[in-house]
């Protein structure tokens, strides 16, 4: 693509003065974020990436005076009309005719795989990755963690998608344990098998807040525990009852998942794993793993010393599992059965804990791909309350969002008539969410502003949709004629060269959030990819190119792996 044949003809001719093999050096070349302030150079190199390297000490040592010197000795060529040194860094200015016409032309070419193609992604193998997210549990609250989890998790999973990668997405349902027992009880004494249908998660939660209120009574206690029992024993008419509570709540599920545009490949959960469990303890025990308590509980030593000063509880007294050992059965069973190279879970950063026990005792176990296994983790999200009050249900935040939305474009004046506005208000405001919450850190809590979130302008989600809408209209506008010619006379301003500048940083941008699977990176440079749209920009490129390559280029093509991933 465009910046990787900058980045080769620059490193090309790094590599002669600081004699350094050019694939050493093109990591090291970067596009320079553009300024609204002033106007920049195009691509810049750190000293300190290649002093690091050098194996000629032929610079000073001052950064700015290494700079100076290695700047006087490059030459400007047919690609790089300017070269100046900074702070640290050697800057490079491309031609401004051969920059206008090699971006755009590139962007046509490459499509909807602009910024994928590029080399920085050379080295990096194509993978197996199961990405475990989302992963409610059933007949409980589902929280603003799940939410984040889920658009996180899906985040992840299209970028890789994007990127060539293979993707197995898990959603591991919470659908096994004592509270099942709890909830079974509080079905045979409150249960309504016609509300279990019509509204199963409502339903099913309403039943266990009565239930939990009734589980004081020691006769409740026990009459849980006895369910429980029986279902861990596969009594038939209990194991019937559960799997209604699963299949129903799955199929509800489902519906308000594609509301949110996401999709799962399995809907796993702990109730999976009850057997594979014990098989799991048994092999701790074999290879000298398991140790009991004075109580008869199972423990794993963790410690450096083994002197017990950490360690990891696997097994209650009665011999039956805990959720640690069911994840333990369920990594070694998505490794028989998807040969994965990476597998990432997306929880809040309250289970790094458990996580970090989760990879330690696999090692211990001898499976050395558990070096390959992730936590992605996130903060807490404060202040996300409907108007009736506190968030209970996904469903409650999307039909929230809708409502805000739609008061929001029925109160404004240049909302135009629409086929369907709840649909649009819905897409729009589901970005708006996704946008606020991207913008920052995952591992950051942040209070959540429904009117922040919701806002037509400035750096929302709402006006970047607006944005990649209209570039769409123009493109649906102007037919799908090929280009036939790049008059790049037009494209000598600054407005027209601070996006062109910006498009040659996209693979960048994608490369780094592909490594530290962030999204805040992408979401930055399509708020930014806006703010230079402004409408002198517009005329310069729809002039140089026409409205339907703009529209390609600018909001189409050249930022479509970013929409898809978000």
């Amino acid at each position: 693509m465009a910046a990787c044949s900058f980045r080769r003809s620059i490193a090309s001719q790094l590599s002669k003065v600081l004699d350094l093999p050019p694939e050493n050096l093109i990591k090291s070349i970067s596009a320079v974020p553009v300024s609204k302030k002033r106007q920049v150079a195009d691509f810049q190199l750190s000293i300190a990436s290649v002093t690091e390297d050098s194996s000629r000490n032929c610079l000073a040592q001052d950064p700015q005076l290494q700079a100076q010197k290695l700047a006087e000795r490059l030459k400007c060529d047919a690609v790089v009309s300017e070269i100046s040194a900074g702070p640290g860094t050697v800057n490079f200015t491309i031609n401004r005719e051969l920059l206008a016409k090699a971006v755009l032309q590139q962007v046509l070419k490459d499509g909807s795989e602009y910024g994928v193609k590029s080399e920085l992604f050379s080295t990096v193998p194509r993978q197996k990755a199961v990405i475990e997210f989302s992963s409610p549990n059933i007949a409980k609250k589902f929280h603003i963690g799940h939410l984040r989890s889920t658009i996180v998790g899906n985040f992840i999973a299209n970028l890789k998608v994007a990127l060539g990668h293979e993707v197995t997405r898990i959603n591991y349902l919470g659908d096994w344990g004592m509270q099942f027992g709890l909830l079974g009880v509080g079905f045979q004494r409150f249960g309504n098998k016609e509300k279990l249908k019509s509204s199963p998660l409502q339903h099913l939660f309403e039943v266990y807040v009565q239930i939990n209120k009734a589980a004081e009574d020691e006769n409740t206690k026990e009459l849980a525990k006895d369910f429980f029992r029986k279902l861990e024993e596969h009594d038939e008419q209990t194991l019937s009852l559960w799997k209604q509570f699963r299949d129903l709540s799955i199929e509800e599920y489902i519906r308000i998942y594609k509301r949110l545009g996401v999709r799962f490949d399995e809907y796993s959960g702990e109730s999976f794993y009850q057997e594979k469990s014990q098989e799991v303890l048994k092999m701790l025990e074999d290879k000298g793993l398991l140790q009991k308590t004075t109580k008869g509980t199972g423990i794993v030593d963790l410690s450096e010393k083994k002197d017990l000063s950490s360690f990891s509880t696997v097994m209650r007294s009665d011999g039956t599992s805990l959720y640690i050992t069911r994840d333990l059965a369920a990594a070694i069973d998505r490794m028989n059965k998807h040969s994965w190279d990476t597998m990432i879970y997306v929880t809040d950063k309250s289970q790094s804990n458990h996580f970090q026990q989760l990879f330690q005792i696999l090692k211990l176990m001898g499976y050395d791909w558990a070096e390959r296994c992730q936590h992605v983790s996130f903060g807490l999200v404060q202040g996300m309350k409907t108007r009736r009050g506190e968030v209970i249900f996904l469903e409650d935040v999307l039909n929230e969002v809708r409502s805000r939305m739609l008061q929001n474009m029925a109160s404004a004046k240049t909302t135009k008539e629409i086929e369907d506005p709840m649909e649009t208000a819905e897409k729009v405001g589901l970005a708006a969410l996704i946008i606020q919450d991207f913008r920052g850190l995952l591992s950051s809590d942040y209070q959540f502003s429904w009117d922040r979130a919701l806002q037509s302008r400035g750096d929302t989600g709402v006006f970047l949709q607006y944005t990649h809408a209209r570039l769409h209209s123009l493109e649906q506008m102007h037919g799908n004629k090929q280009l036939t010619d790049v008059n790049v006379a037009c494209l000598q301003e600054p407005d027209a060269i601070s996006v062109l500048q910006h498009l040659l940083r996209y693979d960048e941008v994608l490369y780094r959030s592909s490594q530290d699977l962030q999204p805040k990176h992408i979401v930055s440079y399509l708020l930014t990819l806006r703010l230079q749209k402004n409408m002198s920009s517009f005329s310069q490129v729809e002039e140089a190119v026409g409205k339907k390559t703009l529209a390609h280029c600018s909001g189409g093509s050249s930022s479509s792996a970013a929409f898809r991933s978000l």
